[in-house]
């Protein structure tokens, strides 16, 4: 079991509105929400305060204690207060310490190891699949403690209630009304607690981490502060000794290597494209005048922000006009800019100002003043896919939905023929323009394919993300089909992927459980054999984009042939009555 806070209160995976590139958006939450869940979370900080001082805990007896601890509620998601295990009040100060020595930055990454116990599913009826984080629930006969957040029955009785409700089918139990699964193993795990100061893709690089470390991930909870630091808690198994002191250590060492690796990342442009390429361009063909000024790059008395469309953590998307055009315009938080970022800009604006097709968002230019960085690109009025489907709750039928999917695969076909990965393809960085063309959107973690074929850093969005990415393995352009895949069933059903899973949950389930959306049973067959060839666990099993466009383009002249044809029935039976009344 997964829980992370990001969509906790609506938070999705919502598209920059009419914007050139999309970013997260946040849905509000009602106000009767925000105020029962306040009571909610007061109720259970009253628990953890009285349970604290009833055990005589030396620092819940100081001057000022009952302050501190309602701080350290309310700087934290009020799923953070939902979740903790109120029989474990002693895990909340571990949390408060943790996040206080955070604040210190000569501390890194700082980190707690302990032995838990996670109740076998035997011991839980299937009444217990629909509260998967009650705190409090006992674990018999345990000789190490519970979790500090309650721990649900395992991750394929979570993955299969899922899938049955997608499918609207009740889950097979037993006499007993236990769900038929495996129970989990009784041997202890260990519980690993994170803090430090919250920055892109750390959950990313923390489970990477474990993973090097030969640990697997039973449950995970993610908790971002108001003040932008992260609590991250891991259930895991595969270490082979009771003893925390190894694991310890091995975990230090992982953290060296990754500070070390992030102190010595310097912020410098991408290579030069005879460095890309590995050739250099012969003066084979007629030489253009050069004044000296990249064509691209923008001059900010030409740009103008009308009104911000969007707003996310390292950003703000705006409409507005550059030299009498109506753009897109992505800027950078200035607040937020550090080597990582600026990385990544510049990736971006390398791939982007190399890109022309129909299906992609044009570039326009870039400002790359580090004080002022923006990306401007030319404005989509149609807004995204997602919104359309998941704000506008609007849908396709099938003849538009096949266009829709030939012009996004035509856009990854460019992409991939030009050796570009996208890996982030999902319906909110697929937009619309004012003709009901998509294109492809959003670049901030594509990459130009290395000379090897393979690319192992983890990227993207845990609903679309192939399981070979989620794996931290070596991967390619296939990685972009299978999120492909999940987005054709996107358009399809209008549902979110896996919505009654976390974004971790449902990425532990595609990769352990072989986890898939329910393909609807109403599916035009070839359609269901698409997205099947799509989903494959081996990439190489999966098509490309070629190939996805013809069978989009067969499939839609089966489609078109299959209405003349009830047209001219129609038409004849008409023409029949017709001739009937002449005589």
């Amino acid at each position: 079991m997964v829980t992370m806070d990001n969509e906790s209160c609506g938070g999705g995976g919502g598209g920059g509105g009419g914007g050139g590139m999309s970013m997260e958006s946040m849905r509000p939450c009602t106000a009767a929400n925000n105020n029962r869940h306040q009571v909610q979370k007061l109720e259970v900080y009253n628990e953890i305060l009285r349970r604290l001082k009833e055990s005589n805990n030396g620092e819940a007896g100081k001057p000022g204690f009952d302050d501190e601890l309602l701080a350290h509620f309310n700087r934290l998601p009020t799923r953070y207060a939902f979740d903790v295990n109120v029989e474990r009040a002693e895990d909340v100060l571990m949390h408060k310490r943790l996040l206080n020595l955070a604040h210190d930055p000569s501390n890194g990454i700082v980190f707690e190891v302990r032995l838990v116990q996670v109740s076998p599913l035997n011991e839980s009826n299937s009444d217990d699949l629909g509260d998967c984080s009650s705190p409090g629930k006992p674990i018999a006969q345990s000789i190490h403690p519970p979790p500090a957040f309650g721990s649900s029955p395992n991750l394929e009785a979570l993955a299969l209630e899922a899938l049955a409700l997608e499918a609207n089918e009740s889950l097979t139990q037993n006499g007993n009304g236990a769900v038929n699964s495996y129970t989990n193993p009784p041997w202890p795990m260990h519980e690993i607690t994170f803090s430090t100061d919250d920055k892109p893709k750390l959950l990313s690089q923390l489970t990477s981490l474990l993973a090097e470390v030969g640990l697997n991930i039973q449950e995970a909870h993610a908790f971002s502060t108001a003040d932008r630091y992260s609590l991250d808690v891991f259930v895991v198994d595969g270490w082979p000794h009771e003893e925390i002191e190894q694991l310890r250590n091995a975990l230090e060492r992982e953290l060296l290597k990754l500070e070390k690796q992030s102190s010595s990342d310097q912020c410098s442009s991408p290579k030069s494209e005879q460095d890309q390429t590995g050739k250099c361009c012969h003066a084979d063909h007629l030489r253009i005048p050069n004044d000296g000024i990249d064509v691209w790059e923008i001059d900010p008395q030409f740009l103008t922000l009308d009104h911000k469309v969007a707003s996310g953590s390292y950003g703000d998307l705006y409409k507005g006009t550059y030299r009498s055009q109506e753009v897109a315009i992505k800027v950078l938080k200035a607040e937020r800019i550090d080597t990582d970022m600026q990385k990544e800009f510049a990736q971006e604006v390398y791939i982007m100002r190399k890109i022309r097709h129909k299906n992609v968002v044009q570039f326009i230019g870039a400002c790359t003043k580090p004080s002022s960085l923006c990306i401007v690109t030319e404005f989509m009025s149609g807004g995204s896919v997602y919104d359309y489907l998941h704000k506008q709750k609007g849908t396709f039928k099938l003849p538009i939905l096949l266009k829709v999917a030939i012009d996004i695969s035509r856009g990854m076909d460019y992409l991939h023929q030009n050796n570009i990965i996208h890996r982030d393809l999902k319906a909110a960085n697929l937009l619309m323009d004012e003709n009901d063309v998509v294109k492809v959107a959003d670049f901030g973690v594509a990459r130009v394919k290395a000379q090897t074929g393979v690319m192992t850093a983890e990227t993207g969005t845990y609903r679309w993300m192939a399981p070979e990415v989620i794996e931290h393995k070596p991967y390619d352009h296939k990685a972009d089909v299978f999120s492909f895949g999940v987005v054709l069933w996107e358009l399809l059903t209008g549902k979110l992927p896996y919505e009654y899973l976390t974004p971790v949950q449902a990425a532990i389930g595609v990769v352990q459980k072989n986890l898939r959306p329910t393909i609807p049973k109403n599916t035009q067959p070839k359609l269901t054999e698409l997205l099947g060839k799509c989903w494959q666990k081996d990439p190489s099993l999966r098509p490309d984009f070629t190939e996805i466009i013809d069978i989009l383009k067969k499939i839609s002249s089966q489609i078109e042939n299959t209405e003349d044809r009830r047209t001219e029935k129609g038409s004849g039976r008409f023409l029949s009555l017709l001739r009937r009344g002449h005589h």
